[in-house]
């Protein structure tokens, strides 16, 4: 459908807490869910919200098989989510750098629960519930965050762990950050 534009960290309506998704199925819906695969796609992310877009719906999109920003990390299901809720299943915290497509050219070391539950549902309105852990938990925190209006430098704990890609990883390109 169409490759939309990304608010960037200083855009108010980032800052915003998004609605439930009320009707499942719809046209809207499915056209939203292309834009944001292609804005992903085009982006080279691993998870897109809705609000990045601009669209306040309780509405995330995260998976790949591979990733180029992530060469490390393991392949995470595609997964369409909608009204998410998220239950850590421990206290125990794992630190990770993330990256937004949102705050584009930085990464910071970011802590994140290593076990979470998190539960929503699909386009159509099926229950999706699922256990996980280490980065498919972090990417599913992450995404879930944008619903609140938070962004990924907020939860960063030592802002010495936090700058600009090209001085924190030389030889890693800024335009896949």
């Amino acid at each position: 459908m169409a490759v939309r534009e990304l608010l960037k960290m200083g855009d108010e309506r980032l800052l915003r807490v998004a609605q439930p998704v009320r009707e499942f199925g719809t046209a809207e819906l499915r056209a939203l869910l292309q834009d944001m695969l292609d804005t992903m796609e085009s982006a080279g992310g691993v998870g897109l919200a809705a609000p990045q877009i601009g669209v306040d719906l309780q509405m995330v999109i995260f998976g790949f098989e591979r990733s180029e920003r992530y060469p490390d990390a393991p392949a995470v299901p595609m997964t369409v989510l909608l009204n998410p809720v998220i239950e850590p299943l421990s206290d125990e915290e794992e630190d990770g750098w993330e990256g937004c497509l949102s705050v584009p050219g930085l990464r910071g070391l970011v802590p994140r629960f290593m076990r979470i539950r998190y539960c929503g549902f699909d386009l159509d309105g099926n229950v999706i519930e699922r256990e996980v852990q280490g980065f498919h938990a972090r990417v599913v925190q992450h995404e879930c965050d944008h619903l609140i209006g938070r962004l990924y430098p907020t939860r960063i704990r030592d802002m010495a762990k936090f700058g600009f890609t090209e001085v924190l990883f030389p030889g890693v390109p800024v335009e896949e950050d």
